[in-house]
């Protein structure tokens, strides 16, 4: 299979409009399950160190998780604002969608219990597998016109426990599923001045024989 210029132009279009969606955005209307096969099946379409595909999809509708949830985002959030209380600015932002969004989806990474090629001396890889997963789950539906957000003010433990998950699991990614109001045309963090934009030769370092 090979692709032209124009499926480059427009991959490259989907992940520079790709945005990390917070709950004031979210509308209610539900994630149809085919675009939420989608979703999935791009998850699983990864990249994973020694084919080990060590990643799990939790999809949460149930109200009593949600909530559970969000106490958890909100006992570590009252956290965070301390550590960020000379910035005026991180008190005004909402940082998740936990209720707001129709889906949520907790990305879990389980290792597994014999050696896995590629891991011998990185052991993180299989983390970075999920991780890749996760990007492949936001580009696609960012294709489908579908918001996803990433909590990340949470405590692992208590999230795990809340879901019942295996032991020595880990949660990679917890992430807030579904149609929105808007995309906004840069990332909000950017439009509200959190932190500059840094340029691709910033990014870059060439060693050349």
């Amino acid at each position: 299979m090979t692709f032209t210029q124009q499926d480059s132009i427009k991959l490259l279009e989907i992940m520079k409009a790709r945005r990390d969606v917070r709950g004031n955005r979210f509308i209610d209307k539900k994630v149809e399950e085919e675009k939420l096969s989608f979703i999935l099946e791009a998850a699983l379409s990864a990249p994973s160190v020694g084919y080990s595909q060590p990643w799990k999809f939790v999809i949460i509708e149930d109200a009593a998780t949600k909530n559970a949830i969000l106490q958890n985002f909100d006992y570590e959030n009252t956290k965070a604002k301390e550590i960020f209380k000379e910035r005026e600015l991180y008190n005004k932002l909402k940082l998740e969608g936990i209720k707001e969004a129709p889906l949520n989806i907790a990305v879990l990474y389980e290792p597994k219990e014999e050696d896995v090629l590629g891991m011998t001396s990185m052991q993180q890889m299989g983390e970075y597998s999920v991780v890749c997963a996760v990007q492949n789950m936001w580009l696609m539906a960012r294709s489908l016109n579908i918001g996803i957000g990433w909590v990340s003010i949470l405590n692992e433990k208590k999230v795990l426990q809340e879901l019942q998950a295996k032991e020595n699991t880990k949660l990679i990614a917890y992430l807030c599923v579904g149609y929105v109001d808007q995309f906004y045309k840069e990332s909000e963090l950017k439009i509200l001045g959190w932190d500059r934009e840094k340029k691709l030769h910033e990014c870059v370092q060439y060693l050349k024989g």
